[in-house]
Formats: structure tokens, sequence, C-alpha cells
């Protein structure tokens, strides 16, 4: 509490007192005088008392010519008769003792008192200082969440981060900018006043901001574009505002907006194309207090996102967040870097290769690997191990794509033979194609919620590029299940559900996106994807093509399925006995590893498929 409010309680207390020594001086003023039981006797023998009125303890009484310099009412307290006969006997002056009881009375005013004010004043601090209910305290539903982290509490450093080296050296500029800002200031340039860093979920966009921070050694303000809007109108550009004067007043510091999507969205995006106001109002504010403070300050605004293209203009231009930092998912010597960093904290087998476990995971972020570790950490613990090995990140990883072993889910003999050929037929398959990813793992144990039995594939190095006879033959690998059965049993099953979508997502993608179907040319008929969110499409559009040309993207994608579908059914035709000896073992062992592949199928398969004649609709 400020010392304004204490001014104002101690006016209070100083008004309370008051009211009470008046009340106690209006009592005294009023009171008779107080006479021994001996005077009272005398005055009785005497004949002057007029009346009197007893109680248990004290005799009241007014007299009928008060002498001088004597008040006409009195009060004495009572003596036994008896006492007071033999005191009077022996001319021994006697009185009784009043109690006084304005402590008392004054205590029974003040505590009250001081008790309902102790409850006003912790009221009023929870409203002033604490956060709760809905947008925090009343009194501070304006001022700024932001958390704010002082060197030593941040305590994260570029040490700290891993796999996204390019990254690190775009911001070492701002670090050394915020240690000595004249220096960049003498030949009149500037820093950006934004950096807005720009990544898929997971790859450590946050962490790379606060250990920045950490490096420069200067407050950190960190906050989410979500915490400016609350259901009150006004509240989001008052937070803004408030967040900005802090931040300026302990310059050179730097601001973090994590999730800068949530606040940030393009304006007039709303229903009925109005937007909301509220973040509207919000975000106005932010694009004002950007042009407003002085870069010179030492002041950098940091913020994060994984949806670019839904943030404002007005946001992206030069004097705002006029410099965009890529934080990409890491390659592989990337995530060696970062499976490093975790590693140090884990007690780790001396054999394990770290490279081999960054090749077993593309597409991993910082957090996915993150995850890993610590997974590979709990099974080593469950099997009370003293170190974790290679194995344990081997199964950590297949738990994370495939999902949590099934051990107790039984299928019939039936389906277990199904199951086993299927997924032989994926690897064989993957093993005659030129430019497949080797196969690392078969296994017949389900797995997650659906799946039955798995095949996992080891990339040996990133991809960015894909070629379209490498697209064919991965589609041709994802058919190879659905080969198998029918190859096999005369009859197909649901089980390749999730094969028939991945490479019909494939196959359309040719057609629509990548102009690999030469009689459709090199237009594109969809959108791409959100590039940081797979699985995402971008804002729907209009539809830019007749009906003819869907009838003929269908047609195309119907028939690369097909070529991919016969392609799998030669190498399985011509490799029969390899499916039927890999199915056998696959249903004593269960799982077969890269190593025991090879052996089981009796062969090498190593030739491509003779080139299958161009269809109706293709021109190749």
């Amino acid at each position: 509490m400020n010392r304004k409010h204490r001014i104002h309680i101690w006016y209070i207390f100083i008004a309370i007192w008051g009211i009470l020594l008046l009340h106690n001086l209006l009592v005294t003023w009023r009171q008779v005088d107080q006479i021994p039981y001996s005077q009272f006797q005398a005055y009785l023998d005497e004949g002057k008392v007029e009346e009197i009125s007893i109680t248990s303890t004290h005799i009241r009484g007014s007299l009928k010519d008060p002498p001088e310099g004597t008040r006409k009412r009195f009060i004495t307290v009572r003596v036994q008769p008896d006492l007071a006969d033999q005191l009077a006997e022996h001319e021994v002056k006697f009185t009784g003792v009043v109690e006084s009881t304005w402590l008392r009375d004054l205590l029974s005013w003040v505590i009250p008192i001081l008790f309902f004010v102790a409850i006003w004043i912790f009221l009023i601090r929870r409203m002033v200082q604490r956060s709760g209910g809905l947008g925090g305290g009343f009194m501070s539903i304006g001022k700024s969440k932001a958390k704010v982290y002082v060197e030593d509490a941040t305590k994260v450093t570029f040490a700290d981060v891993a796999g996204v080296d390019e990254a690190k050296e775009e911001l070492y500029e701002i670090i050394e900018f915020l240690r000595d800002p004249r220096r960049y200031g003498r030949l009149g340039g500037r820093l950006p006043k934004g950096i807005l860093l720009v990544g898929p979920p997971g790859t450590g966009k946050t962490l790379l901001a606060r250990a920045t921070a950490g490096e420069a050694g200067v407050p950190f303000f960190s906050i989410s574009g979500s915490e400016f809007v609350e259901m009150f109108v006004g509240v989001g550009a008052a937070r803004v505002r408030d967040l900005f004067e802090q931040a300026v007043k302990r310059a050179p510091a730097i601001i973090f907006i994590d999730e800068l999507d949530a606040l940030g969205r393009a304006r007039g995006l709303g229903p009925v194309g109005g937007g909301h106001d509220e973040k509207e109002q919000t975000l106005n504010q932010l694009l004002v207090e950007m042009d407003g403070f002085d870069p010179h300050q030492g002041m950098v605004i940091l913020a994060a996102t994984n949806r670019p293209e839904v943030l404002d203009p007005a946001l992206l231009r030069a004097g705002r967040f006029d410099r965009q930092i890529l934080v990409d998912r890491p390659d592989k010597i990337g995530r060696a870097a970062i499976l490093n960093v975790h590693l140090k904290k884990v007690r780790v087998e001396p054999d394990v290769d770290v490279g081999q476990i960054a090749a077993l995971t593309p597409g991993f972020t910082g957090a996915d690997l993150a995850n890993l570790v610590n997974e590979a950490t709990l099974l080593a613990t469950r099997r009370n191990a003293q170190t974790v090995t290679l194995d344990d990140f081997t199964r950590a990883i297949e738990r994370i794509i495939a999902g949590l072993e099934k051990k107790n889910r039984l299928l019939n003999a039936h389906e277990r033979e199904r199951v086993a050929y299927h997924e032989m037929g994926h690897a064989l398959v993957a093993m005659a194609l030129p430019g497949s990813d080797p196969v690392h793992k078969v296994s017949i144990i389900p797995r997650g919620i659906g799946a039955l039995g798995y095949t996992i594939q080891r990339p040996t190095e990133d991809r960015y590029l894909m070629s379209r006879d490498e697209l064919e033959n991965k589609m041709a690998v994802l058919l190879g299940g659905r080969v198998a059965e029918a190859l096999v049993f005369d009859d197909i099953s649901t089980g390749a559900a999730d094969d028939l979508a991945k490479a019909t997502d494939i196959a359309r993608s040719m057609v629509t996106r990548y102009g690999m179907y030469e009689k459709l040319g090199l237009a594109t008929y969809e959108e791409t994807p959100t590039p940081f969110l797979p699985g995402v499409p971008a804002m729907p559009r209009e539809r830019q093509f007749s009906e003819e040309t869907a009838r003929e993207i269908d047609c195309a994608v119907r028939d690369m399925l097909k070529r991919a579908f016969d392609a799998a059914r030669h190498i399985l035709q011509e490799n029969r006995e390899a499916l039927d000896a890999g199915a056998r073992n696959l249903l004593d062992k269960e799982t077969l590893t890269a190593d025991e592949l090879p052996r089981v199928a009796q062969v090498v398969l190593q030739a491509r498929p003779p080139t299958l004649p161009p269809s109706d609709h293709a021109s190749r």
C-alpha cells in the first residue's frame, strides 16, 4: 500500500480517538462527586440528604443544600452496615472505591472498529495488488501482466540453445546493441525496433528469446499475446501502454510477446468483415507504442509466432517488426547438438551414438527431442537400469511415433497372419525400390489407438526436395500392404485405410500443387498448406477451375494410385517366396530389425520393376 493510502488511514484513527476522548470528557463533566461512605453517614445524620438510589454496590443521591465547592449529586460505594457501625464507633474515616470502566468502555469501541478496518485494508490490498477473478484485481485490471526476469532470474544463455545457429548469429547483434547502444548509433544507423521469431511449434523460439536476455544481462518482460485482451473494453490497450511504460523505465530491456498471432491477427478478418473491436484497439495501441519509443534507449521488442500468414501487414512493415528470423526444425547436425544439451543431465551408456539417434528422428523439433530423452530415461528407470542405452532411445522413438504397445490386445490367428503379410509387404517394396528410406524395424505388436502393426523406415539424410519418381516410389511403399493382402488372401481388409489416405494425399499434391501431371499443364489448383503447421490448409478460396478440370484431377489421382499399386504388385509377385518367409518369421518373432530382414527374405532386392506402360490419362 502506498504512502497516500497510509495517510488516509491515520486520519481515520485520529478521528476515532478524538470522538472517544470527547465522549470521556462529557462523561467526566456530567460525573457526580465521589464521597466517602463516612461522609455520607455524616450528611445523613445532619439531615442534608434529599433523596438516594441504592444499588448492590453504590449509593447515588442528591443533597438539599450542598456545601460550597461540592456538587449537589453524589455517589459513594456501599459498605457493609456492621462494618460501617464499627468504624464509626472508632471515628475511622472510611470509603469505598468506585471502579473505573473507561478503559473497558474504550476497548469495547476500539476493538470492533479495528477489526472492521483490518478487513477493509485486507480487501483493498487484494484488489489493488493481487491478481484473481476476471483479469486480475479490479483496481489493477489495466496493469500489464508481464513477468519480469532480471539477469539472475533468466539463467538461460546461448549455451542452452542448440540447433538454431543461424538464428543465434542474427541475435548476437541485438545483444551487442543492448550492451553498448551508443556504438551502433555513432554512424547514424539504428537496429530494428522489432524482431519476429517465426517457426513451427516446439523449435525453441521462447527459449531463444530468454537466452538473448540472459546473454545481454538486461530485464526481460515476457507476456503472451492472449493476456492483453479481457472481457472489459479498453483493458488490452491500457495493458500495452503500461507494459511499455515499465520497460522504458528499466531500459535497456527486452519485451517478449509470445504467440503474437493472438494479438496481431489481421484486422477485418472477423465475422461479417467487422473484426473484433477490443482486439483491434489493442493492436492499434501496440502499433502506436512501437512507433513512439526511441530505439536508442536500448529497448528491443521480440515476438514469436507459428502463424505469420495471419498477422496484420501493419505489424510487419519497416519500423516495426521489420526483421524476421526463421527458427526452423533442426537438421541432423542440429538434432545431434540438441540431444547433447539434454543428455548432459542424463546418465547415458558410453557407447550410445548420438548421431544414430539424430538419424532416427527426422522432423523432430527441440521440444520433441527433449521429450524423447525424458521418455528414454523413464524406460530405463522402469527396468531398474543404471544407465540409458541406445535400445531405450529406439523404444522411446517407437512409442512417440507409433504409440504405446498394446500387449494385452489379442488378435486371432487369421488377423495376426494378415497383419504380418501386410507389414512385410511394406518392407519388401521399400527394400526393392531405389531411393527409398531403409527399413529400420517391422513389427506386428499393436500400438496406439488403431495400429495393429508398423513398419519404420530410417532416412539416411535430411531431404528437402523429392522428385516425381521418389514420390511414386513412396506411394508404392504405402500401397505394399494392401497389395500383399490382395495377393495372398485374394481379399482386402480395412487395415490399409491410413496408407490409402497418405497415398491419395501424395497423388493429389502431385497433380494440383507440383504440376507433375503433364496433361493438366503447369497450373496449380490448390493452395499450399500452412508451412509451419503441417496438416492445416491455407485459408480456403473459391475454386478457380471448371467441373471438367475437376474431373481430370480426379482421374489423374486415380491413375497415379493405380500405377503405384501395379508397381507394388509386380515386386511382390516376383518375390512371393521372400514375402512368405518374411511373414512366417514375423509371426514367430513379432518384431524384425534391419539386421534380420535380409536374412529373413533370403534375397537382396535391388532391381526396380520394369516401367509400366502409360495410362490413357498420363503423357510421359
